[in-house]
C-alpha cells in the first residue's frame, strides 16, 4: 500500500465562500458543451454546469502520457474542494480542469520520466522540435508516428505487475499517431479521473474560442491601460517583498496570436499591433476583425488567462501551484479593469508517494525521507567504506599480536625440549595467523556486500523520492505508478488530498 506524505507550500485562505458563490454564478454558454469531456461518473456534471452548477478549476499545459504527478494532484485537489465547498454554498460544485492547450512549449511537453524495473529513473521522449521552427500550440501538434515507438519503449520500461497492461491499454487509447497533445492528454485525463467527478474543459475547441473573444478583444483595446496598471502592481509586489514573475510595462498586449513563427506575443506601438518575433503588423480595425473572424488564432497571455476562465466558466475557486498563485496575485488589477469578479485562489496539494520498498528501505536504515533526499549522498559514501568496524579491527590487530607472542613463548620452550619441533610450532603460528585473516577478509567481503545492497537500496529510494534531486511530484510521470498499483492509487491519493483539504473554512458562513 502506498503512504502518502503532504509537503505543503500553503496555508488553505478562508474567504466568504457564501457571497463569492453569489457573484461568481456566470453561465455557461450551451453552445461550449462540446468542449467539455467526461467519462463515467463525470458525464452527468457536464449538464450540472450547463444547469448553473459552479466550479471549482485548475489546468496545466498538456504533456506526454498525461505529464508528471502534480497533474494529478491539482486534479484532486479539486475534486476534493469542490465537495467540500457543496457543502458550505449549498450549491452543485464540479471540480473542471483546463487542459492550456494554446501553450507552444513543446519542450516541456514532449518527454516523460518514470521509474523502471530496476527503480532507476527512464526518460520517454516523443521527438525533438526544430528550434527554427514555428511554435505551434499543442492543441495543433500531432503526436505522429513517434508515438508508437514511445509507447514501445514506455511498456518496455515498466516493471512486470498485474497492472501494467491496463496502463498501457489506457494510454493507447488516447496516444494515438492522429491525435494531438491536447486531446490525448484531455482523453486520457477524463478516462483517469472520470471516478472522482473531474470535468475535463477543452479551451481550444472552436466554441470556446468564441466566447473567450470578446474578453480578448478587450484587453487588446485597453491593452495601454492594462499595461500601466500591471506595471504598479508589479513595483507593489516588489516593494513588499513578493514576487512578480512575468515581466510587464514594455508596451506588449496580454493577447498572442498565430502568425507567421507560429504562437507570438502582440504589442502595442504607435497604435498598431506588431507581433514581437516576426514583425507582423495591424490596424486595431483591421485585428479587429480577423479576431471575429479567427478567433481560433488568438488566446490569453499567463496572465490573463485566469481572467478568461473567469468570464465564461462559473468558477468559485482556482486552484494552483505556488508559481500559478503568484501570477494570479499580479493578475489582480485586470479583474476590475476588465469586468471580472476574481474567483478565489487555493493551493494544490503537494506531496510525496512512498512506495512500499521505500518505506522498508527507510525504516532499515533508521533515516526519514527529509533526510535521504537532502544527504542521500553523504549516506550512501558512509556505507561505501569497506572499512570493518574500529573496535573489530582493534580485535584483529590484538588477536594477531596476541599468537605472535604466545607462540614466540611456545616455541622457545619447544625448542628447549626439542629443536626439531620448531617447524610444527611455526606451522601452527602461521595456522593460526591465516585463520585470523581468512577470518578477516570473509567480514571484509560481508561488509561489501551489505554496503552494496545498502547502497543500491537507498539510491533506489531517493530515485524514487526526488528523481534527478528534484521533487517527485514534478518529475515522475503517473503511469510509473499506474502501472506498478493500478488505479487504486488514484483512489488512496484522493484519500490523502481530501484529508488535507478538510482544513477549508470560511471566513464566515453567512445568514
Amino acid at each position: 500500500m502506498i503512504t502518502f506524505e503532504p509537503t505543503p507550500f500553503s496555508a488553505i485562505p478562508k474567504a466568504d465562500w457564501v457571497s463569492l458563490a453569489d457573484a461568481r454564478a456566470v453561465p455557461i454558454d450551451p453552445g461550449m458543451k462540446e468542449a467539455f469531456v467526461a467519462n463515467g461518473p463525470a458525464v452527468g456534471n457536464v449538464q450540472r454546469l450547463l444547469d448553473g452548477a459552479l466550479c471549482v478549476t485548475t489546468g496545466q499545459q498538456p504533456g506526454l502520457f498525461t505529464g508528471p504527478l502534480f497533474t494529478l494532484y491539482k486534479a484532486l485537489t479539486a475534486s476534493a474542494f469542490a465537495r467540500s465547498l457543496e457543502g458550505i454554498v449549498h450549491r452543485p460544485v464540479i471540480p473542471v480542469f483546463w487542459v492550456a492547450g494554446d501553450d507552444h512549449d513543446f519542450a516541456e511537453a514532449n518527454h516523460c520520466y518514470v521509474l523502471d524495473a530496476q527503480g532507476e529513473l527512464a526518460e520517454l521522449e516523443l521527438r525533438r522540435r526544430d528550434p527554427n521552427s514555428a511554435l505551434v500550440p499543442l492543441y495543433k501538434e500531432p503526436l505522429g508516428p513517434e508515438i508508437e515507438p514511445a509507447l514501445e519503449r514506455l511498456d518496455a520500461a515498466l516493471p512486470e505487475s498485474e497492472f501494467r497492461a491496463s496502463a498501457r491499454d489506457w494510454l493507447r487509447r488516447h496516444y494515438q499517431p492522429s491525435a494531438n497533445f491536447a486531446s490525448a492528454f484531455a482523453g486520457g485525463l477524463a478516462e483517469l479521473l472520470g471516478s472522482q467527478g473531474v470535468v475535463v474543459f477543452q479551451p481550444s475547441h472552436p466554441a470556446a474560442k468564441r466566447r473567450m473573444a470578446p474578453v480578448l478583444a478587450r484587453a487588446l483595446t485597453d491593452a495601454r491601460a492594462l499595461d500601466h496598471a500591471l506595471s504598479k502592481r508589479a513595483k507593489a509586489l516588489v516593494a513588499a517583498g513578493r514576487e512578480a514573475p512575468v515581466t510587464v510595462g514594455d508596451g506588449a498586449t496580454l493577447v498572442m496570436i498565430e502568425a507567421r513563427l507560429g504562437r507570438d506575443r502582440l504589442v502595442l506601438n504607435d497604435g498598431r499591433y506588431t507581433t514581437r518575433r516576426t514583425g507582423e503588423t495591424w490596424e486595431p480595425a483591421v485585428l479587429s476583425g480577423l479576431l471575429d473572424r479567427e478567433p481560433d488564432r488568438f488566446s490569453a497571455n499567463v496572465l490573463l488567462r485566469p481572467v478568461v476562465e473567469a468570464a465564461i466558466l462559473p468558477t468559485l475557486a482556482y486552484v494552483g501551484g505556488p508559481g500559478e498563485l503568484a501570477y494570479l496575485e499580479q493578475a489582480d488589477p485586470l479583474y476590475e479593469r476588465l469586468g471580472v469578479h476574481p474567483q478565489a485562489r487555493l493551493p494544490r496539494w503537494s506531496g510525496r508517494a512512498l512506495e512500499p520498498r521505500v518505506l522498508r528501505a527507510l525504516e532499515k536504515y533508521h533515516v526519514s525521507a527529509d533526510v535521504l533526499i537532502r544527504e542521500g549522498a553523504r549516506l550512501e559514501a558512509e556505507l561505501l567504506r569497506e572499512e570493518i568496524p574500529p573496535r573489530a579491527r582493534e580485535a584483529f590487530q590484538s588477536l594477531r599480536q596476541g599468537i605472535q607472542t604466545h607462540y614466540s613463548t611456545i616455541l622457545a620452550a619447544a625448542t628447549q625440549v626439542d629443536p626439531t619441533l620448531q617447524k610444527t610450532v611455526e606451522s601452527a603460528r602461521n595456522a593460526a595467523l591465516a585463520g585470523v585473516q581468512d577470518v578477516e577478509k570473509r567480514v571484509v567481503a560481508h561488509l561489501k556486500k551489505r554496503n552494496d545492497v545498502a547502497t543500491a537500496q537507498l539510491t533506489r529510494a531517493r530515485t524514487s523520492l526526488a528523481p534527478q534531486g528534484r521533487p517527485q511530484e514534478r518529475v515522475l510521470g503517473v503511469v510509473s505508478f499506474l502501472a506498478r498499483y493500478g488505479t487504486p492509487f488514484i483512489d488512496q491519493a484522493m484519500g490523502a488530498v481530501a484529508a488535507w483539504a478538510e482544513s477549508l473554512e470560511p471566513a464566515h458562513r453567512g445568514s
